[in-house]
């Protein structure tokens, strides 16, 4: 049995998203692999305006057009804004990359 630890089973983050975030957010070694869904964009994983900047140009560039974070955050109050979750952009995926 080995002593690490397994990966859990109602993570469905999809890797590609966790990889472009921790490129973004230039995090260490195997952070990707510890990102819960539920990690708050500003609150928990710090991302400047600068990095959700970045990341907003990347998405689309990734996932393509419905991936739109800048739109999505266009439409937010500060509450939600501080609330906007790594899950919220899974959401933004197709279907297909959701998983």
């Amino acid at each position: 049995m080995s002593d690490r630890e397994p990966p859990s089973p109602e993570r469905p983050l999809n890797r590609s998203l966790a990889a472009l975030l921790a490129e973004v957010a230039g995090a260490p070694p195997g952070w990707a692999d510890r990102l819960p869904p539920d990690a708050r964009l500003d609150g928990d994983l710090l991302l400047d305006e600068c990095e959700l900047a970045e990341l907003a140009v990347r998405l689309p560039q990734r996932f393509g057009p419905a991936a739109d974070l800048a739109g999505l955050r266009a439409g937010l109050d500060l509450a939600a804004l501080e609330a906007l979750t790594v899950a919220d952009l899974q959401a933004l995926l197709p279907e297909e990359d959701r998983r």
